[in-house]
């Protein structure tokens, strides 16, 4: 155990420069993962939660200016040389991507693919990494992984293939790995055995987890930790089982309502929904960015926004929920 956390990131800030003037994405974001520990960020499509991973590492176009802190093991990441990050992608911090068809390259072998990571960070020779690329394929639990070293992304199952993500991703045993919506477009089945293969990683390497999800069952399933955004912030953090007990934001307890529950939910009540979609924000606000949107906005939440408070359960909100929901 380390005795500060793994990752640390401070007042993380990005604005894209587009045609139609600035974009706000995320403002002054902060979050800590510790040593072996899973963090969910959750929220709807829109709100931040892929732009914060991609700018961890240093993944945004030219076109974003970020500003903040990101330490990884006292490291500053944010303003680093091209040189220095490179050396850290794949190495250090490693990245599953949502959409593995188009992560892949159609060209090259999974194993080939998985090779070069080790070959560039670690040195091993082309036949040494094949070896261990066939360890790797069985740790992710691939069949035969002696022959599908040798498929190529297409002959592979979209199961598979997100596999072949995770593979390639603790390759090198990194410190941090950042799954951005490592289950989407996957059936229950071969989501369950994701998360299974997740969960053993982190139980076997104590990788450190930043989980990017919208799905709650994934989050109760996988993360200790869980901080929620909306618009670019984020407006509650908390021990994942606090946090679906006792949601504090207007926001978080709408997104639990609006989950399915067995029975209620079987034909006979409609699912809750919150109003409205995520604002664009050309620059933020002094305000609360979700006080349109809430049943129980006061006047001072379209006048100032909250801070988020200190303490274990954190929530940026002047009318927090006091009671628990019910979902």
């Amino acid at each position: 155990m380390t005795s500060g956390p793994v990752l640390k990131v401070t007042d993380l800030s990005v604005t894209f420069r587009t045609e139609d003037g600035p974009l706000s994405a995320v403002d002054r974001v902060s979050l800590e993962v510790g040593d072996g520990e899973v963090l969910a960020v959750v929220g709807e499509s829109g709100c931040g939660k892929s732009v914060t991973a991609m700018s961890l590492a240093g993944l945004l176009p030219r076109s974003a200016t970020v500003d903040g802190s990101v330490q990884l093991d006292g490291v500053e990441l944010i303003g680093a040389d091209k040189r220095t990050l490179r050396s850290i992608r794949g190495r250090e911090v490693a990245y599953i991507f949502q959409e593995p068809m188009t992560s892949l390259n159609p060209v090259f072998t999974v194993g080939r693919q998985i090779g070069e990571v080790l070959q560039v960070h670690i040195g091993l020779s082309r036949q040494a990494a094949r070896r261990r690329a066939v360890e790797l394929l069985k740790l992710v639990g691939i069949p035969s992984a002696e022959r599908r070293v040798d498929d190529y992304p297409h002959q592979l199952s979209g199961g598979m293939r997100q596999r072949v993500m995770i593979a390639m991703a603790v390759a090198c045993d990194p410190k941090v790995l950042i799954a951005d919506e490592p289950t989407t477009a996957l059936d229950v089945t071969i989501q369950a055995g994701i998360l299974d293969v997740l969960r053993a990683l982190r139980e076997r390497l104590g990788t450190s987890v930043v989980l990017i999800t919208h799905d709650l069952g994934v989050v109760a399933d996988l993360a200790d930790r869980v901080a929620v955004m909306y618009a670019g912030r984020v407006v509650e953090t908390a021990d994942v089982h606090e946090l679906f007990a006792r949601p504090q934001h207007p926001y978080t307890s709408g997104l639990l309502a609006a989950s399915p529950s067995a029975g209620r939910h079987a034909g006979t009540h409609r699912l809750n929904e919150i109003p409205g979609l995520v604002p664009v924000l050309a620059s933020q606000p002094d305000a609360c960015t979700f006080a349109d949107r809430c049943p129980q906005a006061l006047d001072t939440c379209s006048a100032k926004q909250p801070a988020l408070e200190s303490g274990s359960h954190r929530v940026a909100c002047w009318n927090p929920v006091r009671q628990p929901v019910e979902v």
